[in-house]
């Protein structure tokens, strides 16, 4: 199963929510500059529970699963990635950060549900750990040490949420995760109460900008929706080995993205970075269908 490769439509779909998640990142950045990090996390799930709620079907699903991912999602990694965004990290430089999911994802799979990744996918995997591990080196001041421990805890959340979908089945992951906003909202608002205060929260809602309102919309529709939905769709699909390393694309769109709106440099060790991550996910992806086609063409069975 480690070597069950996507299908083309599949695949299509998977780097439109790349491209997605990716840009995000940019849009994320701008709202945090009007609104305080958890009160922005808070409107977002809050967008996405209602008015979504009352016309989708509660998924056949325990409360228990879902109490665990809207807590992973929502609190765990959107909480901590926007808290990091505020002012501990740059958008390009978190949206690469945040790969790191990957490494907890295919390490949670082969511990929880006994996921075997193929050779090629380990080595896939070592590429673009590589290239990761050089933008974390060549961060030109542009990184904290909180900054990096903040949305590496975000990609160990994310990673937990995956999980936690596959074992949800092959369920309607819209309503999926519309249903999970429900355990995100509450302690979202109560954190954001407490750490942020209420004046905080007040002269942020008054002050928003109908830009900041359009991007909280984007979040709860385009991110969480659309692309949590097709993620888990696929998670529940293909193993996690086969899933997971598409999330490298993020940065790819989410550094370039962040060079076009917000003038972040690409220097060189950027793009060879970038370069290594690419590389990672091409060999993870496609040797599984290399080695398929090959093998056809040497007579073996399929």
């Amino acid at each position: 199963m480690s070597g069950q490769p996507l299908k083309p439509s599949h695949l299509a779909l998977a780097v439109a929510v790349m491209a997605v998640w990716g840009s995000n990142f940019v849009v994320i950045k701008h709202a945090l500059g009007e609104l305080p990090p958890l009160l922005f996390a808070t409107l977002r799930y809050t967008a996405v529970l209602m008015p979504a709620l009352f016309f989708v079907k509660r998924p056949k699903v325990g409360w228990g699963n879902l109490a665990a991912y809207g807590l992973l999602i929502g609190c765990g990694q959107f909480g901590l990635l926007f808290i990091a965004l505020r002012d501990s990290i740059s958008p390009g430089i978190a949206s690469l950060v945040m790969q790191t999911q990957v490494i907890f994802t295919i390490g949670l799979a082969a511990i929880f549900g006994g996921e075997r990744p193929a050779p090629a996918q380990y080595a896939g995997l070592i590429l673009s750990s590589a290239g990761i591990a050089t933008i974390m080196i060549y961060t030109d001041g542009s990184i904290t040490p909180i900054g990096l421990a903040l949305p590496l805890g975000a990609a160990a959340s994310w990673a937990g949420g995956n999980i936690v979908a596959r074992r949800a089945g092959q369920i309607d992951m819209l309503s999926y995760v519309v249903w999970a906003a429900i355990f995100a909202v509450p302690p979202l608002f109560v954190l954001s109460l407490l750490l942020e205060g209420p004046q905080a929260m007040a002269a942020g809602v008054e002050h928003a900008t109908l830009t900041t309102w359009a991007a909280i919309f984007w979040q709860a529709v385009g991110n969480t929706m659309f692309g949590y939905g097709v993620w888990g769709w696929l998670l529940a699909r293909y193993p996690a080995a086969t899933v997971a390393p598409l999330a490298l694309l993020v940065p790819v769109f989410g550094m370039t993205s962040a060079a076009v709106f917000l003038g972040e440099t690409l220097p060189a060790w950027k793009l060879g970075a970038a370069a290594l991550v690419m590389s990672g996910l091409i060999l993870g992806l496609f040797w599984p269908r290399v080695r398929r086609a090959f093998g056809r063409a040497q007579g073996e069975p399929a």
